[in-house]
């Protein structure tokens, strides 16, 4: 019992320094669970989404142009804006979301 006492004694800081570290440790824990992890998840269906564009979808663009596509390539996209058809191409990161994607997001918000 005599030892234990001494070990205490000799490390004064030890219990205070735990006592810090949890909380921080909380801290970031629950900042991967609010942040990170809703990030990541987002990140990887928009990816699914961009990879899962085909011919005839309906997109809009991250500037706000909307259109039909007409080629897909491996990093591109060619899509018609409107009635003159007017043809652009753009990388597929700029696609931000398709006419599905809307719908099944309208719906669920709808059902809440």
């Amino acid at each position: 019992m005599t030892l234990f006492l001494e070990a205490a004694a000799a490390q004064p800081g030890a219990g205070s320094m735990m006592t810090m570290l949890i909380p921080l440790l909380l801290m970031f824990g629950l900042m991967y669970l609010l942040i990170i992890r809703p990030e990541n998840k987002k990140k990887k269906k928009a990816e699914e989404m961009r990879n899962a564009l085909s011919l005839g979808d309906e997109i809009t663009t991250i500037g706000g142009i909307t259109g039909k596509i007409v080629q897909v390539t491996e990093d591109t996209i060619t899509f018609e804006t409107g009635e003159d058809r007017v043809r652009i191409q753009v990388k597929k990161w700029a696609i931000s979301t398709t006419a599905k994607m809307e719908a099944e997001e309208a719906a669920a918000t709808k059902r809440k």
